[in-house]
């Protein structure tokens, strides 16, 4: 199959692309030929195009087209080619580069010593934000593309996200947010011996109802109040002035650093990490009933009647679990802010946690790998983990009509604070 001769033939006839392209996958069928895989047609329209660009490089490079004339005695010239194979979205392709007399040509669309387009290193950092392993990665290359590229090889691919992730973790942010959730991923960290390490993880939910991960931090041992008010003075340090409601888990110690950092912003415990903290006390059987037994102290009209259901499952279940009764007891303070605000913000704050979608994604990538060498190689692995979260966009979609309401709702109890953040 000549592809050349049918270029030529479209600049020759008028061929339209549609034309030209449906030509030539009819021909690929007539001869047997494959569209992807190795010597398919999509490989070797890949080679003419790349070798076509190569010569039109060289060609602005040395300043005449080839076997002109005119560059007889121009002090530089074509000085043949050099096979080289590289690996394309469409499996390694081996092109020729054509060179100079005096090695000056520095080619663009394929750099001397490079071997993969820029394709394969966004397929590469794609399929290890879903949580692929290296080694995962490379058998997914060899079965696919038939392209042998080593773990190393796709260790230093994703290693380049990490100028872009420093980048992102110091980047300036709003100056109020309506809400800010905080909480922590355990993730296993071989420093010596293979430990528990926290991630913390601050997801903000802007004036304009989009979600914002405001940035990842590595702890250095259990989740901690000390830790979290270095976190939360960081963000404020990055143009934070004022968050209007900040949920989290039950950390003691935590109201009071979210108190020094941002003094009138309501502290929320939050009711999943509530009641899941409930369940580790209570029985498997019996997880139905509790959860049922809960739910109208979380869904109460009021303060005083959340108090009155509550009194009635440690009636019915203090015996039994007294546990679950005392972390209720603890976490009232924190809980109950919310039963005060409107309907709206109540349901957005007390359904799924809006950070819970994160954590799970989180943990699919984290899961994969077992543990981590260090601490960057972890971070690198849930920055690019929640960089994939919306690849189509259709996410923040959904969030900005599942806030609308609730905004408004803030606009009205925060009088004036929200309007700080608007644009």
């Amino acid at each position: 199959m000549d592809l050349e001769a049918a270029a030529v033939t479209r600049e020759e006839h008028g061929t339209s692309d549609r034309e030209l392209v449906a030509r030539l996958v009819d021909q690929a069928h007539a001869e047997g030929l494959e569209l992807v895989g190795e010597n398919g047609l999509l490989g070797r329209l890949t080679k003419l195009v790349l070798e076509s660009a190569l010569e039109g490089e060289i060609t602005d490079h040395i300043g005449y087209d080839k076997h002109d004339p005119a560059g007889r005695g121009a002090g530089n010239s074509r000085n043949g080619t050099r096979a080289k194979t590289v690996l394309t979205d469409v499996g390694p392709v081996e092109i020729t580069v054509p060179r100079d007399r005096d090695a000056s040509f520095e080619p663009k669309i394929v750099r001397k010593r490079q071997r993969r387009l820029a394709g394969v290193d966004e397929l590469v950092i794609s399929l290890s934000a879903k949580g692929l392993t290296t080694g995962e990665i490379s058998a997914h290359l060899a079965e696919v593309y038939g392209a042998e590229v080593s773990k190393q090889t796709i260790s230093t691919i994703t290693d380049k996200v990490l100028e872009g992730m420093a980048e992102w973790q110091n980047r300036p942010l709003d100056p109020v947010y309506p809400v800010v959730f905080i909480d922590a991923i355990h993730v296993k960290i071989r420093d010596g011996q293979v430990a528990n390490r926290p991630i913390y993880v601050a997801l903000a939910v802007t004036v304009d109802g989009e979600r914002d991960i405001l940035g990842l931090w590595a702890g250095d041992g259990g989740e901690g109040a000390k830790f979290w008010l270095h976190v939360l003075t960081e963000i404020k340090n990055r143009g934070v002035t004022d968050a209007l409601m900040v949920v989290c888990d039950g950390l003691k110690g935590l109201p009071q650093a979210i108190e020094q950092v941002w003094s009138r912003a309501v502290v929320q415990t939050c009711v999943v990490h509530l009641l899941r903290a409930s369940f580790r006390y209570a029985a498997r059987q019996h997880w139905d009933a509790v959860a049922k037994a809960l739910r109208p102290i979380y869904t109460a009209p009021t303060e005083a009647a959340a108090l009155e259901r509550f009194y009635e499952f440690a009636e019915a279940w203090g015996g039994r679990y007294p546990a679950i009764v005392k972390l209720w007891e603890d976490a009232w303070a924190e809980f109950v802010p919310f039963l005060n605000f409107d309907a709206e913000i109540r349901r957005v704050i007390c359904s799924t946690n809006a950070i819970e979608s994160v954590n799970a994604r989180i943990r699919r990538a984290v899961k994969a790998r077992g543990h981590f060498p260090n601490e960057q190689a972890a971070l690198k692995c849930v920055y690019m983990a929640i960089m994939s979260l919306d690849p189509t966009g259709k996410g923040r979609k959904r969030w900005v009509t599942r806030w609308k309401a609730a905004l408004n709702a803030f606009a009205i109890t925060f009088d004036g604070r929200l309007s700080v953040g608007q644009k």
